[in-house]
């Protein structure tokens, strides 16, 4: 059983052991792996990427390129709530820049970023396919997602003081 370090937590190797198995031999299976990493650990741990390479005979420089290359992928932790806000033009013309900036002067952060406590993650993306709901906002949380649409500063404020407050009585705050 290999074990590493990664963001001072324990990474069981193993887990990956059937994804590597699975997707190794086909020749795209990279990305394969790669997701499925990710929904093991949640983000692309840099240790995991070096026993992929390791346990494929992918370079780590590719395995890296393609990690670095897709928006899809994570290299660093996210938050308990990823707060994605969609950007399409018709949030864009329906106000969402407003909701942007809201969002990010709530929490002290940037599209990219995660809050100090670990409770938001904010990624501002292309489209959520939501045009009638225009601006909209989804926040994914484990297996869950719930959609916020026809946002207003005001409301968005609200959604992100219930979220937060749901997360503090669940003892999710550090």
């Amino acid at each position: 059983m290999k074990v590493c370090k990664c963001a001072g937590e324990d990474l069981l190797f193993p887990e990956l052991e059937p994804i590597i198995e699975k997707y190794a031999s086909d020749p795209g299976g990279l990305i394969g792996i790669l997701q499925k990493t990710q929904e093991v650990f949640g983000y692309l741990p840099e240790d995991a990427m070096k026993y992929i390479a390791e346990r494929t005979g992918i370079s780590v420089a590719k395995i890296f390129g393609v990690a670095t290359f897709y928006t899809q992928f994570r290299m660093r932790p996210i938050g308990r709530f990823l707060l994605l806000i969609c950007m399409g033009t018709a949030c864009h013309v329906n106000g969402a820049s407003e909701i942007v900036d809201t969002v990010c002067e709530k929490l002290g952060i940037k599209d990219g970023e995660t809050t100090e406590d670990g409770i938001f993650t904010l990624n501002i993306v292309a489209c959520l396919g939501c045009c009638s709901l225009a601006p909209v906002m989804m926040v994914r949380a484990k297996e869950k997602e719930e959609v916020y649409g026809n946002l207003t500063k005001t409301s968005v404020v609200e959604i992100l003081d219930e979220i937060a407050a749901d997360a503090v009585f669940e003892g999710v705050s550090a």
